[in-house]
């Protein structure tokens, strides 16, 4: 298994960068759509839908819905975004009892729109904003900073649990650390750009926010996959698991990410 996952990300890691850096915003923006279809390939399954047909039709959904709201100002579709994190919050924190809104697998296939698409949305528009691909790279550090910070520090000093009936691994301790690593990679790329001290406190200020979402996308994977009964969105990475595994807390700190770079104009 750890052979597996260090294989898979050898390969995936510079494939994924290379997009980010070297691919004209246009062919970005189709690569990103046929992952977010993937993605919804995999959704599909998360909201008990089984049949191929099934899962291929979402996944083709996904992808109309992507070229749907490029029509749209990307800023109202981010904030719609930061509306359903702000419901998927609710329902994390009031599970088990919020798993009633988890019955309805149409629903479950709305929730699929809202998380994937603004995503999508989110890193056309970092890419369109910053050919260079920087500000794509800044919000990815700061996600698998925390990834990393949250791993160690839960694995040698968590107690509490952060929210036990979703995710019963996940600690507050873990929470610090990753918030304290990306603070750290924050802090670097401030000093580099070498930002003003008003805009150096406001990107620790949004880093806060961005780990802090991060977690919530990751958090209700975890609640979809606990009602779905599965481990795994799928096996389509050897070692990984599924897509959505790889990006649930991307899907929902980029579109925070994207609309206050949107709105601030830098």
């Amino acid at each position: 298994m750890l052979k597996q996952r260090i294989i898979t990300a050898l390969i995936l890691a510079p494939l994924a960068l290379g997009c980010v850096l070297f691919l004209p915003p246009v062919a970005f923006s189709i690569v990103i759509v046929l992952v977010i279809m993937l993605g919804g390939w995999e959704w599909a399954n998360l909201a008990g839908f089984k049949e191929s047909w099934q899962r291929v039709g979402f996944a083709a959904v996904t992808g109309l819905a992507c070229w749907l709201v490029s029509e749209i100002p990307e800023v109202w579709v981010l904030s719609v975004a930061v509306i359903w994190w702000l419901l998927a919050f609710v329902m994390v924190k009031q599970y088990p009892a919020s798993a009633r809104y988890c019955e309805n697998r149409w629903l479950r296939l709305v929730m699929g729109i809202l998380t994937l698409v603004p995503a999508w949305t989110g890193l056309a528009e970092l890419k369109h904003v910053n050919p260079d691909g920087m500000s794509i790279i800044m919000v990815l550090l700061l996600v698998w900073a925390a990834d990393v910070g949250a791993y160690f520090a839960g694995k040698n000093l968590g107690r509490h649990k952060l929210a036990e009936n979703v995710s019963p691994k996940k600690t507050i301790e873990g929470l610090v650390g990753g918030l304290l690593a990306s603070l750290c990679i924050a802090a670097v790329i401030g000093l580099y750009h070498d930002f003003t001290f008003a805009r150096g406190l406001g990107f620790l200020l949004l880093t806060i926010v961005v780990v802090l979402v991060s977690i919530l996308g990751d958090l209700f994977e975890s609640l979809l996959k606990r009602e779905r009964g599965i481990k795994d969105s799928s096996n389509l990475l050897p070692g990984h698991g599924g897509i959505l595994d790889r990006i649930d807390s991307l899907t929902a700190a980029v579109p925070v990410f994207a609309l206050v770079l949107v709105i601030s104009g830098s």
